[in-house]
């Protein structure tokens, strides 16, 4: 499965890929939503994207609009450590799952999975 995982704090980006690609998943980050839409304007495709709700620049909300424009089949969850209540009643709208920070592996595997129609 090929994931997209996008978030501004790159050590944690960075850990999560790994942790992901060691449980067999085709891993492509980026630190911005600018650096993401990029990705896909150049022809990347992926399953599913997995997006930070608080980013500067371009939020994960309105990210996730630009990508589904872009690629209408690409699957959404939202990670957060700082979502206020509205935050989350617009992301629970927005993508299928929405996961709090700091995230448990275990569950990002299982959502992942459960997203993609392979659970």
């Amino acid at each position: 499965m090929n994931v997209l995982l996008v978030d501004d704090e790159k050590k944690f980006v960075m850990m999560l890929a790994k942790r992901l690609e060691l449980r067999g998943f085709q891993v492509t980050f980026a630190n911005t939503g600018a650096d993401a839409l990029d990705l896909i304007k150049k022809g990347e495709r992926f399953d599913v994207a997995l997006l930070d709700v608080k980013m500067p620049g371009i939020g994960g909300i309105e990210l996730r609009r630009e990508l589904h424009r872009l690629d209408p089949d690409m699957k959404f969850i939202f990670l957060t450590g700082h979502g206020s209540d509205n935050d989350y009643l617009v992301g629970d709208k927005e993508a299928m799952h929405y996961l709090p920070k700091p995230i448990k592996i275990d569950l990002v595997v299982k959502t992942l999975l459960e997203v993609a129609g392979t659970n």
